[in-house]
């Protein structure tokens, strides 16, 4: 905890936005950091609350534990805090930037909607770590003699290879694109997170000895058995990158896109890098001058509307399924655990028009081109209602509704015959492996992250792959030291 009376003595305080019309201009990061003295103040706020729901099951995923690195930036122990911090996460960057922060939904603080900064003091704590230059290589002692092989450099694969390469393990990452990171790099904009973050880590993670084979498409151009027969286990963390089925005529008009294909495309052109990707169409994709619509309402959907706005889109129109959620919670009901309520996001803030209980029936258009989406409003079954069909103007259209699995083409085709895959409700496919020990039905072959469990926040990719490490260590030396 910080001060004892910190949460009655101190209002709680988030960082700040540059203005909308200022940060749709550019692509770079918009967040105004705190001070360091703002972010002690918010650190002080956390509470002695008896059962710290925080980081337990509810609040965070790799159980980070936030009221001592609270208490340890409220005590100016900056130094500390890190290596607290660094002993469950091993990318607070990237958390404090794009992680939802299921914690401070869970905050004690948050039963009167006042959590502690939670998200906010764990991206100052990993910013000014590297800037006074805490963060170093931290190489194996002495090495096992043992190889891994890491398909995938998403946060699942980074962590993983972070984590094997500290206990001396010679570890190669492979990844199908240009430069490591993964969807972290490709499908998530640099309005949320700038690139450098994830340079900065895999030079740290060279520097301890990992080895990192990019342009390198395992399964298609690298077959996976060279890798089985070649190291002494295989991690396989290749997310779920397959778009989820809509089923709305007229997606093959000219002018719709899955979602994905959309983003990665961006931040390649951010990135200084080709558009063409191994993965993605190539087709140039602009929204600059257009009416766009945006169907879905999760993050990526968010992701693909903050993208239109900064290309120069006349309109951004985004269409959700469900109802409009309440403005608030009820507390009792849904405390400690992720509530749904009305929430807005940055992209959404800078002037999308949101439409809710709204199903998506047809594209329309011309000569092959989409000129208007044909939508409708839909009942509590989510079915639609007849006679409250409406047209809206769309140049633009993408589909933002999710991922069903792992891209059919790679490891999950070659290893087909072997490879046991398991199916959820809605039909979306993942790599069987159990979480105990993330073994596949594969001998050395192991999976993590959302190939096994699914489409999935980026905190629990890093525990997953921080599991996984732990037991593919386990596997090869008897015993690990590694956290699980």
């Amino acid at each position: 905890m910080g001060k004892v009376t910190g949460f009655l003595e101190i209002d709680r305080q988030v960082a700040k936005y540059q203005p909308a019309s200022d940060r749709i201009r550019h692509f770079r990061e918009f967040t105004i950091p705190m001070s360091d003295s703002e972010v002690k103040k918010q650190a002080a706020r956390c509470m002695d609350c008896g059962i710290p729901f925080c980081h337990g099951p509810t609040g965070c995923p790799v159980h980070n534990q936030i009221p001592d690195w609270n208490d340890l930036v409220y005590n100016d122990n900056w130094d500390e805090a890190i290596r607290n911090l660094h002993s469950t996460n091993n990318f607070p960057e990237f958390t404090g930037r794009i992680c939802p922060a299921p914690c401070e939904e869970a905050c004690t603080l948050n039963l009167e909607d006042v959590p502690v900064s939670i998200k906010t003091v764990e991206q100052a704590i990993a910013d000014r770590a590297y800037e006074k230059g805490f963060i170093i290589p931290q190489p194996a002692a002495s090495k096992t003699g043992r190889n891994v092989a890491i398909i995938g450099s998403g946060p699942a694969g980074l962590a993983a290879a972070q984590q094997l390469g500290r206990a001396g393990h010679e570890v190669h990452v492979y990844e199908r694109e240009s430069k490591p990171g993964g969807l972290l790099r490709y499908g998530i904009p640099d309005f949320k997170m700038e690139k450098h973050f994830i340079d900065r880590r895999v030079s740290q993670m060279e520097g301890e000895g990992v080895t990192f084979f990019c342009g390198v498409n395992v399964g298609v151009d690298k077959p996976v058995q060279e890798l089985l027969d070649s190291y002494d286990a295989v991690l396989y963390c290749g997310g779920a990158e397959t778009p989820r089925p809509a089923g709305i005529p007229g997606a093959d008009l000219e002018g719709v896109h899955d979602a994905m294909n959309y983003l990665v495309q961006q931040n390649r052109r951010v990135g200084r890098e080709p558009i063409e990707s191994v993965a993605w169409q190539s087709e140039s994709i602009v929204a600059a001058g257009k009416h766009v619509v945006v169907v879905g309402g999760g993050d990526t959907a968010s992701d693909c509307v903050g993208t239109a706005f900064r290309q120069g889109a006349v309109k951004v129109t985004q269409l959700d399924i469900r109802p409009q959620p309440p403005e608030k919670e009820d507390k009792l009901s849904v405390w400690p655990y992720w509530a749904t309520k009305m929430r807005t996001s940055s992209s959404q803030a800078e002037g999308a028009d949101r439409e809710f209980q709204v199903a998506t029936l047809e594209f329309i258009g011309e000569n092959d081109v989409l000129t208007h989406v044909k939508c409708c409003e839909v009942d509590e079954n989510r079915k639609p209602v007849p006679g409250t069909e409406f047209f809206i103007k769309a140049d633009l259209a993408f589909i933002a509704i999710g991922f069903s699995g792992p891209f059919e083409k790679g490891p999950v085709a070659e290893l087909a015959g072997s490879l046991d895959m398991r199916a959820d409700r809605r039909g979306n496919r993942s790599v069987a492996a159990d979480e105990n020990n993330y073994r596949t039905s594969v001998e050395k072959f192991y999976a993590a992250g959302d190939a096994r469990r699914g489409q999935s926040l980026v905190v629990w990719a890093i525990r997953e792959g921080r599991q996984a490490a732990h037991a593919v260590d386990a596997a090869l030396m008897g015993s690990s030291v590694l956290p699980r």
